[in-house]
């Protein structure tokens, strides 16, 4: 991960490449495979695999939640974060329908929990916090954080995310009551005004949830920007489990 992505270019290999292997990851809850692609250039990438077929059933989100995934990448597109991996709807997965994520090759000693140690490596990690108050994330584990080589923090694992109920559960509580840092409040203004107002650039969300879903991230948008601070854990079970 050495050199800036192209966004849109690998998008396309996701979408299209064909599969070479499919192994299922023996640690997931769900049924989550890590799968090599090859596209027609035979370019060979590593992609994350979650079927919709595959996903445990939840009392509380309906399924489908690889669609939760693909909107968080989107929505990390809109904003212009762009910390989520490039994810997309596969509709022809060895085992159906599903999301398909590039692989982050990272340091897997590393987590959050050790992330917020380094003073160089905080802000991307307070800005994921805006992000994860924003779309709702239930499920931010210290795992979720992956430092790529360059130092730059990827995020994943968002199916459990843009619930119209508040529900958020992060172990990235620090910065609690801190002001954010006014380019992202402008950045999180300028989303919801994009929400609202723009159809065909919030198109590709418009498919992944509904408008009761969409209404709540502006909501909870607009609600951070006027208080300008970064949100406190709530009345509710704020810390996901197991924490990485």
């Amino acid at each position: 991960m050495a050199r800036e992505l192209d966004f849109v270019g690998i998008e396309e290999i996701l979408r299209t490449a064909r599969f070479e292997e499919c192994k299922l990851l023996w640690s997931s809850s769900n049924y989550v495979y890590l799968a090599v692609l090859c596209s027609d250039q035979d370019e060979q990438v590593a992609a994350v695999y979650k079927p919709e077929a595959g996903e445990t059933p939840l009392w509380d989100f309906p399924g489908g939640l690889y669609r939760r995934e693909v909107a968080a990448y989107e929505l990390s597109k809109l904003i212009g974060w762009n910390f989520v991996p490039p994810t997309v709807v596969r509709a022809e997965g060895p085992q159906g329908v599903g999301s398909l994520q590039l692989y982050v090759d990272h340091d897997r000693e590393s987590h959050f929990f050790s992330q917020r140690e380094d003073a160089e490596l905080v802000p991307q990690l307070q800005r994921m916090a805006v992000f994860d108050y924003v779309t709702n994330n239930a499920d931010r584990k210290g795992g979720h954080c992956l430092l790529d080589g360059v130092n730059r923090i990827w995020g994943i694992d968002h199916g459990l995310c843009f619930h119209t109920d508040y529900k958020m559960r992060t172990v990235i509580w620090d910065w609690a009551e801190e002001s954010i840092a006014q380019p992202w409040l402008d950045d999180v203004n300028a989303l919801a005004d994009t929400l609202e107002n723009d159809e065909e650039a919030t198109a590709a969300l418009r498919t992944l949830l509904n408008e009761d879903e969409l209404d709540g991230v502006i909501e909870r948008s607009r609600d951070l920007v006027k208080s300008g601070l970064f949100p406190v854990p709530g009345p509710h079970r704020s810390y996901p489990w197991p924490l990485v």
